[in-house]
């Protein structure tokens, strides 16, 4: 990958590290499904007005905006809501670089390289590092919860990259557009009407900018990027990116709720650098560059 394509890549991961903390402050602030649901309803609205749709199959689109939007976020937000911290989540949602392989082989026939499994098995070992350090604390379910949004992530990056290079805001805020009813019918049924109509009521300026950096950062620039980047390179070669994300994800639990950071932690982390490293590295000297246009 180019250098600027890297560099885009880790503006990406960065954004997405912040963003559980602010998952957790939306939980915190909101019934956990409801905030998903808020999310994409603004992520959508009113940018579909003023984006052309995709030139895509809709139900790639749709597909998307289902993995993507309803099935990674109803688990992410209720498993934080349950008790995962903010820099756990982080960490085991990473898993879904795993998946998105798996996935891209099955679907696809992407197959990664040799450098790339390499990579994708040492920064494997740096996760598991971490989450032996900090699984005691967590809860079964939540964690289970966190293993699925992660198979949803990887979903939707294969349908990303099935979707070839289309416009990737035209593709984020359309496939945004297919989570809010389903989040919101979702919300209504296990959180209940009274809960949701509650919240909507207290609904105020905290909650206003929660839900919108949630939605226009998080959701629309960092989720155009990526798609972008899916869209440009093999997918074996991107999504081992995110295994950065727990990094940045635990140094910003540790600054704002004070989740503290072990020095397993730091070793286990050097670890998902090191495997990150070597699975970016060119398996083949002659691969193509590609212009940021």
């Amino acid at each position: 990958m180019p250098l600027r394509h890297v560099l885009l890549a880790l503006f990406v991961v960065a954004i997405w590290g912040f963003n559980f903390v602010v998952i957790k402050l939306s939980v915190e602030a909101l019934p956990p499904i409801l905030a998903a649901a808020l999310r994409f309803f603004c992520a959508a609205l009113p940018a579909v007005f003023f984006v052309r749709p995709p030139k895509a199959p809709w139900w790639l689109v749709a597909g998307f905006g289902l993995a993507f939007g309803f099935a990674l976020y109803s688990f992410l937000n209720l498993s934080i809501a349950w008790g995962m911290s903010a820099g756990l989540s982080s960490l085991v949602l990473q898993s879904q670089a795993f998946f998105t392989m798996a996935l891209a082989f099955v679907i696809l026939g992407e197959r990664p390289r040799r450098m790339q499994v390499i990579g994708a098995l040492i920064a494997f070992a740096g996760i598991a590092i971490i989450a032996t350090e900090r699984m005691a604390a967590t809860a079964l379910l939540p964690l289970g919860m966190t293993l699925m949004a992660a198979v949803s992530w990887g979903l939707a990056n294969v349908l990303t990259k099935k979707a070839g290079r289309v416009n990737a805001v035209a593709f984020t805020v359309w496939g945004a557009l297919a989570a809010p009813i389903p989040l919101l019918g979702l919300s209504l049924w296990v959180e209940g009407p009274q809960t949701v109509l509650s919240a909507l009521a207290g609904f105020g300026w905290r909650e206003m900018a929660i839900i919108a950096f949630l939605a226009y950062p998080a959701t629309i620039l960092a989720g155009a990027i990526w798609s972008w980047l899916l869209g440009q390179h093999p997918t074996s070669a991107v999504a081992p990116f995110t295994l950065l994300v727990p990094i940045t994800g635990l140094l910003s639990g540790y600054l704002v709720f004070g989740e503290t950071i072990t020095l397993i932690e730091v070793g286990g982390g050097l670890l998902v650098i090191a495997g990150l490293i070597v699975t970016v590295i060119r398996g083949r000297a002659s691969e193509p560059r590609v212009r940021f246009d």
